[in-house]
C-alpha cells in the first residue's frame, strides 16, 4: 500500500488522514514487523484495522548462504509458502572492470559498516517464464508474479537483517533476480514508486534488467519515476539469440534495437546491454563485430558476463583471453565495455544462478 491507499484505509476506519503517514513510517522506514508494534497509533485504530483484515510484515528468511566475498543469498518465504531468492552484495554490485578507470575491488569488504555501500538483487516473480538456456532460474518455469508488497518486502527484510540505516548508507537496487520484471510490469512499477517514496531509495540507484519485452520497454520510457534500463542481449544475431533466448521469436533483435533507439534517455544516461559469454557459442571476434553494428547509434554501454556455471546448464565458461578479446573489439569501436566480476559464485548467488532449491548450495549455510 502507498500513502494514498493507507489514507483511504484509515479514513474508512473513521480516523484522521495523518494516521496514514504514521503507518507508512512504521512499515517502510522503521521496518516494524506487525501492527502491534506501531506505538504511534492508538490501540483502538489497531483493532479496527485488524478487523478490516489489514496486516503487514516481512517475508520469512528461511535460510541464508554466506559467500567468502561477503555476498549473502537469502531464501525468502511468503505467506502462501512460495519462495524466492534475494542477494545482498556489499561494496557495489560485483564490480565492473574496463580500462581500469572504473574498476572496483571485486572482493569488497564483508560488512556494510566498512563501506557504507551495497547492492540488493531483487526477484520479481517466483521462477521465470523467459526460458533463457544458460540460466538456472529458467529450469523452474514460472509459478506466479510477486505483488508490489512482496517485491518491496525483500528490500525491507534485507535492510532490517543487515541493520542498515537510510539515507546514511548508499544502497543500490538491481531488479535482476528471479523472474522477468516486465512480465510483472504493474507490480514492479508500483514497487519502484514505493521504494522511492516510502522506503527512501532514489530511482537513480536502481536498475532493471529485461530480456526484451518490447512493448513494455516503450511503456517504461514514459514513466515519470523509473530505474535505469538494462537489456539482456546475449547474442549478436537472430539465429543465435533465438537458440539461447526463445523470447527472440516474438521480439527479434530488429524490434529490440528499434525500441532501444527510441528509448528516451536522461542526461548522461546510457542503456546497459548485458552479454553473457558462452564458450565457443557467442564469444568470437565475429560476434563482437556484430554487436558493434547492432549498437551503432545507441548511447550504450556493455556489461560482459563470463558464464556462471551450474548443474543442468549445457554451456561452459570461456577462458579469460576470449573475454578480453571480445571486450577489446567493443572498446576499439568506442563502446564502453566492462567485465562484471562475479559475486557469490561459491554459493550460487551470481548472475544466472538463482534457483529455489537449497540443495544447490550448502556452503555457508546457517
Amino acid at each position: 500500500m502507498d500513502r494514498s491507499d493507507l489514507g483511504e484505509l484509515v479514513q474508512a476506519s473513521g480516523e484522521p488522514l495523518y494516521r496514514a503517514s504514521q503507518i507508512a513510517e512504521a512499515m517502510y522506514r522503521q521496518r516494524l514487523n506487525s501492527l502491534d508494534e506501531v506505538s504511534t497509533i492508538p490501540k483502538q485504530l489497531r483493532l479496527k484495522l485488524l478487523d478490516r483484515g489489514f496486516t503487514f510484515g516481512f517475508p520469512t528468511i528461511d535460510r541464508t548462504f554466506d559467500s567468502i566475498d561477503g555476498t549473502i543469498r537469502y531464501l525468502m518465504t511468503f505467506a502462501d509458502t512460495q519462495t524466492v531468492e534475494t542477494v545482498w552484495m556489499p561494496e557495489g554490485d560485483g564490480g565492473e572492470t574496463g580500462d581500469g578507470s572504473e574498476a572496483e575491488d571485486s572482493r569488497g569488504p564483508t560488512s556494510l559498516g566498512e563501506s557504507r555501500r551495497a547492492t540488493i538483487c531483487i526477484s520479481s516473480q517466483v521462477g521465470c517464464a523467459v526460458d533463457c538456456q544458460f540460466c538456472l532460474t529458467a529450469l523452474l518455469g514460472v509459478r506466479r508474479n510477486l505483488t508490489a508488497g512482496e517485491i518491496v518486502g525483500q528490500v525491507c527484510c534485507v535492510l532490517k537483517h543487515k541493520g542498515v540505516s537510510l539515507p546514511q548508507a548508499r544502497i543500490n537496487l538491481v531488479f535482476m533476480g528471479m523472474g522477468e520484471p516486465f512480465l510483472n510490469y504493474d507490480n514492479f512499477m508500483k514497487a519502484v514508486r514505493l521504494l522511492v517514496e516510502e522506503v527512501g531509495i532514489p530511482e537513480s540507484r536502481m536498475t532493471v534488467s529485461t530480456a526484451g519485452i518490447v512493448p513494455r520497454i516503450q511503456d517504461f520510457g514514459a514513466e515519470p519515476i523509473r530505474p535505469k534500463l538494462a537489456i539482456s542481449l546475449n547474442a549478436s544475431n537472430d539465429e543465435l539469440r533465438t537458440q539461447l533466448m526463445p523470447i527472440n521469436r516474438k521480439w527479434n533483435i530488429e524490434k529490440l534495437m528499434s525500441a532501444a533507439r527510441r528509448f528516451p534517455l536522461r542526461n548522461r544516461e546510457r542503456i546497459t546491454f548485458e552479454y553473457v559469454l558462452l564458450n565457443g557459442v557467442n564469444d568470437t571476434n565475429d560476434n563482437a563485430k556484430e554487436v558493434v553494428t547492432l549498437l551503432r547509434g545507441i548511447r550504450a554501454k556493455v556489461n560482459l558476463i563470463a558464464l556462471n556455471p551450474g548443474p543442468g546448464i549445457q554451456y561452459s565458461t570461456p577462458a579469460p583471453d576470449r573475454v578480453f578479446s571480445f571486450q577489446g573489439t567493443l572498446v576499439k569501436a568506442g563502446i564502453p565495455t566492462f567485465i562484471r566480476q562475479p559475486r557469490g559464485l561459491d554459493i550460487f548467488a551470481a548472475c544466472g544462478q538463482l534457483k529455489r532449491t537449497v540443495e544447490l548450495a550448502t556452503i555457508g549455510e546457517r
